[in-house]
């Protein structure tokens, strides 16, 4: 239902993770019968999971550990390993750079050019991992680098902005015809993010075969501050996955819905699945592993842009390792270690077998969830509510 913002403005309702919870079915399950893994065009992951594609989270030797911990992790292709030889010199400077300076510096520092045989070097090194190799660039930059992806033997590509668009116009620039690229394109494509249901449905229509879902929730992300777009993560979602019934209506296609950013807990990735998503893109979460190439802290993808940075470099206090991060085990009762040990357990205390069932979950609109009945965990700032 639309509310009035005014006399010439209307507006409806979103939600995010927090106003929503996951009701119990009539049934529950054993834990160990529950199937969280994932399947994408042919590709099987134990753990419905994409790494964020940014460099305090992902390099080449990171992607490899996420990788065989069952999830898929996405290397930027426009980040420092691509640009330098010697990426951890750069993650080095960065991790030690005073708040005041840190983003005109990382400015400067993300100014290097990009080099080919960089790229081409870091899709090998995943590779000889013996894991899926993943990597994304930005719109502006898929037709300059989409020969040494195919020579690099690169499995999937990730076309990623804030805002991709299946129509991009411009006067200025011959814009990326996302539809004839794909259809010509040899290898899948992943493209996003989106926010809402019409965006989602043309980029499907693209022949995309997932989209990424979220604009501006990841924690070190501004974009909703300084230019004020976005949709709330419970809402985006719900819309996303009913762009792409309609598409499979249409097509008899299925294209995955992969929540993008504003995850914490384990439990807001229950219900980013609960509302329709497929798998799970993360960042700062992985950015508190003790083995994460950020060394403490956590920047997004345009922190560092040369004219309006929409992003900002956070302390991302180390927790654990990436394993104990996502699979555990942990002594932490917070919902930020074990995350999909957290998935599996949600799913089985509300009776679902799998991802695609666990998508059917009922959900109702709960703003007093976290906080109803936890006034001593407050009071005793055992747990952090707000």
């Amino acid at each position: 239902m639309d509310s009035s913002i005014g006399i010439g403005k209307t507006a409806r309702r979103a939600y995010g993770f927090d106003d929503i919870a996951i009701v119990p079915s009539r049934r529950t399950r054993d834990p160990d019968d529950v199937d969280i893994s994932w399947e994408i065009d042919g590709y099987r992951f134990d753990l419905p999971l994409m790494a964020s594609a940014m460099d305090a989270v992902v390099s080449p030797a990171s992607a490899v550990t996420i990788g065989r911990l069952g999830g898929l992790a996405v290397l930027n292709l426009e980040g420092l390993h691509s640009r330098y030889e010697d990426a951890d010199a750069v993650l080095q400077e960065i991790s030690e750079l005073p708040s005041a300076t840190a983003t005109a510096r990382m400015q400067e520092l993300y100014q290097q050019p990009i080099k080919e045989d960089l790229i081409a070097k870091s899709i090998s090194e995943i590779k000889a991992g013996g894991v899926t190799a993943a990597a994304s660039l930005t719109p502006q930059r898929v037709q300059e680098y989409a020969h040494i992806v195919l020579e690099a033997e690169l499995d999937i590509l990730v076309i990623q902005g804030t805002v991709v668009s299946a129509e991009h116009m411009s006067t200025q620039t011959e814009p990326l015809n996302l539809k004839e690229f794909i259809a010509t394109f040899d290898l899948p494509v992943i493209v996003g993010g989106c926010a809402s249901y019409q965006p989602a449905l043309h980029l499907m229509r693209t022949g995309a075969i997932g989209i990424l879902v979220g604009v501006g929730p990841g924690a070190a992300c501004t974009s909703r501050q300084v230019l004020g777009i976005g949709v709330p993560q419970a809402t985006a979602i719900s819309d996303a996955a009913g762009a792409r019934m309609r598409h499979l209506d249409e097509t008899g296609r299925y294209v995955h819905v992969i929540a993008d950013g504003g995850m914490r807990t384990g439990g807001d990735i229950a219900k980013a699945i609960a509302c329709g998503a497929d798998a799970v893109m993360i960042g700062s979460p992985l950015a508190r592993a003790t083995d994460a190439p950020g060394r403490g802290f956590h920047w997004g993808m345009a922190t560092f842009h040369s004219g309006l940075p929409r992003g900002v470099r956070i302390a991302a206090t180390p927790l654990g390792t990436a394993q104990q991060i996502l699979t555990g085990p942990t002594s932490l009762n917070d919902g930020t270690m074990n995350l999909f040990g957290a998935l599996r357990t949600s799913m089985a205390t509300t009776g679902y077998e799998s991802v695609k069932d666990f998508q059917k979950a009922e959900v109702v609109i709960a703003p007093s969830i976290k906080t109803e009945g936890k006034f001593a965990q407050q009071h005793q700032g055992i747990v952090d509510y707000t």
